[in-house]
């Protein structure tokens, strides 16, 4: 019989608040840029085009500063779940609150801090959150953000939709009208007001997801080891875990809505004190097809802001709440 060595696993006992893992340093070309948002399936031309002032994507965050719950555990003298080699098991997305300081721009160099902020049991489940902050050459905090994994699960797993479920064909590709508002003069009069009243409507946006579209996002890494099975890529491993088959990444949600919100109001506007918060509700398969709508919630002034609060949900085919949204945009009063 093969001898099982023992192994110092990161379990919910042995996470404690403050644990840090190594800070990392990303310098944003071009082309990472340009990269992120065609994994993203967003097809702005402003992220293609070569400038000497390109604008990342908001949620490019999670990729220049990324979680690494594994390098954590490591430098915290454990071995994480998703790297143990006897009882390996994921510790899959719940939701992620985002908030943004300053633009990031193409040269940037973006240093990534990492820690554990809390950890806690509702409803028999474990969670544990951690906080993630970036901040750019100049020592200015351009993004942080608290992400919440699940430890243990106390449902056991959510099994994929049964074959005789209403499935509508995904389309190639996602189709996006958009408003035209350039970087260089990005508010138009009703927005920059804050006119848009309570209740208006947002142009809504629809994603569909595919294996191979999560595979790309799999393979585009700026910070931290490559990881080439979890359960975004790996059938078997998937089929072990919560949602007992292969689904789409928290962050990639994150950037369909980073999307939507971008087909509706300035681009940048997220940079100016904007936050978004995502909670996961129903698993993003693939061959699904999403549609995120949204409404405005409220409107304030603040200093000399104008704050937009909105909230999106995004439902798939068989009419199933996959995320629900919170977002306030931020955007200067002119």
């Amino acid at each position: 019989m093969p001898i099982l060595i023992a192994e110092n696993l990161w379990n919910f006992d042995e996470v404690v608040v403050g644990q840090a893992g190594p800070n990392t340093k990303v310098t944003i070309r071009d082309a990472h840029i340009a990269t992120y948002a065609q994994v993203a399936q967003n097809p702005h031309s402003l992220y293609l085009k070569t400038s000497t002032k390109k604008m990342a994507m908001p949620t490019m965050v999670l990729t220049y500063a990324p979680l690494l719950r594994d390098e954590i555990a490591q430098e915290n003298g454990f071995i994480a779940l998703e790297e143990s080699k006897t009882a390996r098991r994921q510790t899959p997305f719940a939701k992620c609150e985002a908030r943004w300081f300053h633009p990031v721009y193409a040269g940037d160099t973006l240093t990534g801090s990492r820690c554990v902020l809390e950890k806690y049991v509702r409803r028999g489940s474990q969670f544990v959150t951690f906080r993630i902050s970036a901040t750019n050459q100049d020592q200015l905090l351009v993004a942080q953000y608290d992400y919440t994994c699940v430890f243990s699960y106390v449902k056991g797993q959510r099994p994929p939709p049964s074959a005789s479920a209403s499935i509508t064909p995904s389309p190639a590709s996602s189709t996006v009208s958009y408003i035209a508002h350039p970087i260089s003069n990005p508010n138009n009069s009703a927005i920059s007001s804050g006119l848009l009243p309570i209740g208006h409507l947002l142009i809504p946006l629809t994603v569909s997801e595919s294996q191979e579209v999560m595979l790309r996002k799999n393979e585009f890494r700026l910070a931290g080891k490559h990881k080439p099975s979890n359960i975004h890529t790996d059938e078997d491993f998937a089929n072990k875990n919560i949602f007992a088959g292969m689904v789409n990444s928290g962050p990639a949600t994150m950037s369909y809505v980073d999307q939507f919100i971008e087909n509706n109001f300035p681009l940048g506007s997220l940079y100016n004190g904007g936050r978004l918060l995502l909670r996961a509700i129903t698993p993003f398969r693939s061959g699904d097809t999403v549609t995120f709508s949204g409404t405005v919630v409220d409107h304030r002034v603040l200093a000399s802001l104008t704050v937009m609060a909105c909230q999106i949900k995004g439902y798939n085919q068989r009419g199933e709440l996959v995320c629900l949204c919170e977002v306030d945009i931020a955007l200067a009063i002119t």
